[in-house]
Parts: structure tokens; sequence; C-alpha cells
């Protein structure tokens, strides 16, 4: 089974890396961009677990290492 973990910042904490690469971008004629958010995804291949319990599971990973859920925020794509 493969999950993927989208983590962002939070709105309202600053993001001096998603600034740097808007800056970059109009640097580079990209008038358009007004705002950048940057993030990561994780990807995990997983052992089969029970259906019920896969989104626990993946949470419980998130809560505990995978995000830092006082500035960050999470989603979880299987």
């Amino acid at each position: 089974m493969k999950a993927k973990v989208h983590v962002t910042l939070k709105r309202g904490v600053l993001d001096p890396q998603g600034k740097a690469i808007a800056h970059a971008l109009n640097s580079l004629g990209f008038d358009e961009v007004l705002e950048v958010r940057q993030g990561k995804v994780i990807e995990l291949d997983l052992r089969e677990t029970p259906p019920d319990q896969v989104q626990a599971r993946l949470d419980a990973m998130c809560r505990a290492l995978l995000a830092n859920t006082v500035i960050e925020d999470y989603r979880i794509e299987l």
C-alpha cells in the first residue's frame, strides 16, 4: 500500500522559503506569482494494513514525527 503525506505551514506562519521562491520567480519574469507557500511530500510504502486502521496509523505517524502540528498542517492521500 502506498500513502503520501502533504505537509504545509499553517496560514499565518511566516514562510521565508516561500517568499524567496516568489521573489526569484518574479525576478525571472513570472510577474503573475503573488505568493508562494512551500511544503513537503512524504511518500510511504506500507505493509498491507486493515482499511479501518490505516488512516489512524498514518495520523499517529504524522503527529509523532512527520509534521510539527504546532506550525504545520498535513493531509494524507492513499
